[in-house]
């Protein structure tokens, strides 16, 4: 415990929520990702116990109203690493949603069982916000509609700086000047947002490609580069990030057929020809293989989507422990 007069060295978390990366300083980005190498060390314990008891006794609720894999399995298993009770729910006939009953409401009386943290993932921007201003929960964006996905941000991050200090051999090497590619469906990828602010605020230099219709018209004002010609976009990059298309987020007519969007924007061996022989090839996932990703170079040595995957688990961890222990 720090005495109540002594001076706390370096940054300190002071939010109760993790609602977007939008609005996060640097130096917050950063304490989220110097964080989590801690707890990337808790996973790859030798021993059968990979846990810490940072959230012991407290309570953490997975509350998904869209289908998830990655995201909803990686919060629960960093909760239970950190030696949280978990509880998840699914939206749908199974819960009192169908009868009519509202998001508060729902939410109040899941706080009346004595929750910590919430950790929701609903189809309409801003519900975690809406949520995070009336209830003490401490409210984690999972997702939110075409709005943001700070977890999955934070996670690129943290995989990018761990290969650029190895490759550069410099244990205190940043994202900046780092030059990051984004492919694919711009328009409609909460990813990409978060990813555009998290890289932005890091100092990484970023540049979206894809099809005009999937370009998001005024997103020139967050200081990205874009082009429409892949070659381009893949000449100088030290990460290319291919992003899904998300047929289930777009109306009809948005380029002419999966054929002419493989033929040139998908990543693939001929294509990645035009990078840097050491530039990463990463994925949010779910990956629709061949389409915006070959399996080649999905499966290849210059993949990290697995990567990503195993440093999620210890970014939520220290999300959720700075939230938990920050003494909001």
């Amino acid at each position: 415990m720090t005495p109540r007069n002594a001076k706390v060295e370096g940054p300190v978390w002071t939010r109760k929520d993790l609602l977007g990366i939008e609005g996060l300083a640097r130096e917050e980005i950063e304490l989220i990702l110097d964080t989590a190498p801690q707890f990337v060390a808790v996973s790859q314990r030798e021993s059968r116990i990979k846990k810490v008891p940072l959230l012991q006794g407290r309570l953490v609720v997975n509350w998904f109203h869209e289908p998830s894999t990655r995201t909803r399995t990686s919060f629960e298993l960093a909760a239970k690493r950190l030696s949280a009770d978990t509880l998840s729910m699914a939206a749908g006939s199974s819960t009192s949603e169908s009868k009519g009953e509202t998001l508060h409401d729902t939410l109040a009386n899941i706080e009346a069982m004595h929750t910590d943290i919430i950790v929701i993932r609903h189809k309409c921007a801003g519900a975690p916000h809406m949520l995070a201003g009336r209830h003490k929960s401490h409210i984690i964006n999972a997702g939110d509609g075409r709005h943001e996905h700070p977890t999955q941000a934070l996670l690129d991050a943290f995989t990018m700086r761990e290969h650029i200090r190895r490759l550069r051999q410099d244990p205190a090497a940043t994202l900046d000047g780092v030059n990051v590619t984004l492919v694919g469906d711009i328009e409609h990828s909460r990813v990409a947002r978060s990813n555009i602010h998290c890289l932005r605020a890091l100092g990484a230099k970023v540049t979206l490609c894809g099809p005009r219709t999937l370009i998001p018209m005024d997103v020139a004002r967050l200081g990205v580069r874009i082009t429409h010609d892949l070659r381009d976009a893949l000449e100088g990059a030290d990460v290319v990030y291919a992003l899904r298309i998300q047929l289930e987020r777009q109306g009809a007519g948005l380029f002419p057929s999966l054929r002419e969007y493989i033929r040139l924007f998908r990543i693939d061996s001929a294509s990645l020809a035009h990078a840097p022989a050491d530039a990463l090839v990463m994925h949010p996932g779910p990956i629709n293989r061949d389409v915006e990703l070959s399996t080649e170079v999905a499966d290849g040595a210059r993949s990290v989507i697995l990567e990503q995957v195993s440093n999620g688990v210890a970014i939520r961890m220290a999300v959720m422990h700075l939230l938990a222990n920050s003494g909001r």
